[in-house]
């Protein structure tokens, strides 16, 4: 039984649904070039979405339940979360290194190139032969299996506000206010991992996108676009969650890696990795929870911010979501890192980049579409001076132990298959090494040119390599990809179909691909 009530979702006709429906591949092709017409110059044509009998019998039960038609998203929701794209992963962790890495002093090390390009780092031998990287991420070098590496990203942008709006967006295109003004506003394009976490849609009533451990802030106040859901709305901003205190001064991996680009290695007593603490008013437990007549009172009380910003249509998923953050136990557990399991914190590193990671993992596994992780303070990796000893002491090592860990921990626990992970900075840098002054030592410059990105888990293909730049590492040499088609991979991992759009404030409807996914990672 096949039932059609409603407007199709965006006025985009769901093809994804029609295989399972048993319609034929004619009538497939028939549908597809219907759709087509959602973008003319006039009126968009009226359309409808085809539902599972399970899913019609549940909106039959709408009246009987006593709900109002604003519960009908939440069905086709889980119409949507229901589908089969063919694709793997359930959920992506984006690693953004602030600042931008040397990709030769890390994932594509030129052992051949002069010492002014290759640098003081040695080249060493991965699980995958004739795949090197930098000696100083020995425990990744051994995993090269779980791993790929795409070594021809290449951007335009070489300041670390536009690079950070191309990244973390996927976009190249942006006003050109932002050139000077790199605050984030309600007219830039959403981060891909807001944008993810719509077109993926919610698991287990949880916000669909987190960032952590912090927002990227500059040392002098701004804070950086690129971040947000922009023109996609305040409704599906990610949520932020705050664990490491901003501080103006330090970088790193605090308690054990912190360090200032100028002054070395440092120490700050008020940086503590503090999670945000969920728990029930005194004297109401989860059972009375679930029965209090003044429920929706409750939760509208402890969500008031958010709702003066969501429309009224979205109230009940709000409301489902501050619910599942108060009650589910699995969810509290989910950012209780620093107390975790001295073996698995061991596995992570005990510092802010190994805390980050694990609660990420732990976030997926509860059902989070995506999170992002902050791997460094803002411009942490920003190596202009020092670069080799600031990789080498307090970037690097960390880096390595923690992404090794998260890899090895969500293999042992049967999720990396599902679960996407990529790394990447706003930039790459140099290939030439810059001598700096009698105070400090070489460090090499912003380069948006080329960079490398590291992908694993949700269907990438271990021990592979895409692309390559050129003998010094200044340009792609070759199959160079764009931010676009960065994000592309990460849609296209999480099973969004390519046809997906998204809508403005003014219902205007924008393509979620605006590039193509690299398959040969796959």
């Amino acid at each position: 039984m096949v039932v059609c009530c409603l407007p199709c979702v965006d006025n985009v006709r769901q093809e994804w649904c029609l295989p399972s429906l048993g319609f034929s591949p004619d009538e497939i092709k028939a549908h597809r070039d219907l759709g087509k017409t959602i973008m003319p110059q006039g009126p968009v044509p009226a359309s409808h979405p085809v539902f599972p009998r399970r899913i019609a019998l549940q909106a039959g039960a709408i009246g009987l339940l006593g709900l109002g038609m604003n519960h009908c998203e939440a069905l086709r929701v889980e119409a949507e979360t229901d589908r089969s794209t063919g694709s793997r992963a359930k959920s992506a962790i984006y690693i953004y290194l602030s600042g931008g890495p040397s990709q030769i002093d890390t994932f594509d090390p030129k052992p051949q190139a002069p010492l002014g390009i290759r640098g003081e780092f040695q080249a060493i031998e991965t699980a995958t032969p004739g795949v090197l990287i930098s000696e100083h991420l020995p425990l990744l070098a051994q995993r090269s299996n779980k791993w790929a590496l795409l070594r021809s990203l290449t951007s335009p942008e070489n300041e670390h506000g536009t690079g950070t709006i191309v990244m973390l967006t996927g976009m190249k295109s942006f006003t050109p206010e932002l050139v000077t003004e790199v605050k984030p506003r309600r007219v830039d394009w959403p981060s891909i991992a807001c944008v993810a976490g719509y077109g993926a849609g919610p698991r287990n009533n949880l916000p669909p996108a987190v960032v952590l451990p912090e927002r990227l802030i500059h040392r002098t106040g701004p804070i950086f676009a690129g971040q947000h859901a922009g023109m996609l709305g305040p409704q599906h901003d990610p949520w932020f969650i705050e664990a490491s205190p901003r501080n103006t001064v330090s970088y790193g991996a605090y308690p054990d890696y912190e360090f200032d680009h100028a002054r070395g290695p440092m120490k700050s007593e008020k940086l503590v990795f503090q999670a945000p603490h969920l728990s029930l008013p005194e004297g109401l437990s989860s059972n009375r929870l679930a029965q209090r007549s003044d429920l929706l009172a409750l939760v509208e009380q402890q969500r008031r911010g958010l709702d003066r910003t969501a429309r009224v249509e979205r109230f009940d998923q709000y409301r489902q979501n501050a619910i599942s953050l108060l009650t589910k136990t699995k969810v509290q557990q989910a950012f209780d890192v620093v107390n975790a399991d001295p073996k698995l914190l061991d596995r992570y590193g005990r510092n802010a980049f190994g805390w980050s990671l694990l609660m990420a993992r732990q976030l997926v596994e509860a059902g989070v579409r995506m999170v992002e992780v902050h791997l460094g303070n803002c411009d942490g990796w920003d190596t202009h001076v020092n670069n080799f000893v600031h990789l080498k002491k307090y970037l690097l090592p960390p880096t390595d132990r923690a992404v090794s860990g998260l890899l090895d921990d969500l293999d042992e626990r049967g999720i990396l298959d599902e679960t996407l992970v990529v790394m990447a900075g706003e930039f790459g840098r140099t290939p030439n090494v810059v001598d700096a002054n009698k105070l400090h030592a070489p460090g090499r410059n912003h380069w948006g040119a080329v960079q490398t990105v590291f992908f694993a888990g949700g269907g990438v293909r271990g021990g592979n390599v895409v692309g390559s730049s050129d003998a010094s590492g200044a340009y792609p040499a070759h199959h160079p990809h764009q931010p676009e088609d960065f994000a592309a991979t990460i849609y296209h991992a999480l099973g969004i179909p390519a046809t997906a759009v998204w809508k403005d404030a003014l219902d205007r409807p924008h393509q979620i691909y605006n590039g193509e996914p690299i398959l040969n990672l796959m």
